[in-house]
């Protein structure tokens, strides 16, 4: 490193900052090392910098289900990210249950990773007070978490409402949203109905239940299930907006077997933009978060909070976009 800061004519902490992403370095200088870096063939030691600073060079990701489309392309871009800024990643299943998320968090060692990014989505935020220990960490997703801790997540209410809106756009009137859970909803699909509900408002439509489609199972074929259910008891609706991009394809399905044309019919848009969505047909019209600003942010926050770790704590919102395929196509210009 002292060879690098040499070449760039910088300080060894300039040379750090550069390889460990720090986002406050300017872009000029930030590819001024660079060409060092690459002229001088740097790589970071990782065994190294853990003999130096009595740290893992170890992150751990914990995610609830690696199945699920959206958990298992955010993770490739954690472990892609983590790389480029010299971290191994380590990566966890929860489950999703509070048993789970209890065991991710107590098991941490400090030394063992150098800190966590994680998906709660059973755990209270009083739960998550009381598991926060010496290890760093970051929470992922739209639930409560303790007021002190750094959290990333995008806006659902903004991004559904913007989704509904563009239905309306599309001229339709009886949009259905399908896909969230039967019994207790979880905070996400509290905040998606939100901006649905807020939408049709604002379109001047009614807000009618017998137009949202609870799904048992998570999974498209569950979604497929409660949808052709709802179709042979006589829901009608020529817009769907669904929870997530499973239930999505679930419903494009439904909707096939029981005569309707998308998006001729019925239009229909998901949500993650998982890669799958391009495939389906009609390819899937989906609200895509912005994962890679996610990723760097989560990144951010986890880094920051190892150097400085009674720092207050971050609540970081990164942008969304919808993704227009056939199923919802964009309005002609």
């Amino acid at each position: 490193m002292r060879d690098v800061a040499a070449r760039a004519g910088v300080s060894m902490k300039t040379v750090s900052n550069v390889v460990r992403g720090y986002q406050h370095v300017s872009p000029r200088m930030r590819e001024r090392v660079q060409a060092a870096l690459d002229e001088l063939g740097y790589r970071p030691n990782l065994s190294g910098r853990s003999l130096a600073t009595g740290r893992s060079s170890m992150l751990a990701l914990a995610v609830p289900d690696l199945r699920r489309p959206y958990f298992g392309e955010l993770a490739h871009v954690f472990a892609r990210v983590s790389t480029e800024r010299g971290y191994r990643l380590l990566l966890e299943e929860t489950g999703g249950t509070a048993e789970g998320e209890r065991a991710v968090l107590r098991d941490l060692e400090v030394g063992v990773v150098a800190g966590m990014v994680i998906h709660p989505q059973a755990l209270t935020a009083a739960e998550l007070e009381v598991l926060r220990h010496d290890t760093p960490l970051v929470f992922l997703g739209e639930d409560p978490r303790p007021p002190t801790a750094d959290q990333v997540a995008i806006d659902n209410v903004a991004a559904a409402a913007e989704a509904v809106a563009h239905l309306v756009a599309l001229g339709r009137r009886r949009i259905g949203f399908i896909g969230h859970e039967a019994g207790a909803l979880s905070n996400p699909s509290e905040l998606r109905l939100t901006g649905y509900r807020r939408a049709l408002t604002a379109a001047g439509l009614p807000y009618d239940e017998s137009l949202l489609v609870t799904r048992a199972e998570g999974d498209a074929l569950g979604a497929e299930t409660a949808l052709n259910s709802a179709l042979d008891s006589g829901l009608r609706v020529d817009a769907l907006l669904c929870r997530d991009d499973l239930a999505a394809i679930g419903a494009l399905r439904a909707l096939t077997q029981h005569g309707y044309a998308v998006p001729t019919d019925v239009a229909v848009i998901g949500w993650d933009a998982i890669e799958l969505g391009a495939s389906t047909t009609p390819s899937l019209t989906s609200v895509e978060p912005d994962t890679h600003a996610l990723v760097e942010r989560a990144l951010d926050l986890l880094l920051d909070r190892m150097e400085t770790p009674d720092s207050p704590g971050h609540q970081a919102t990164v942008g969304h976009r919808l993704v227009y395929r056939e199923s919802a196509p964009a309005l002609a210009r």
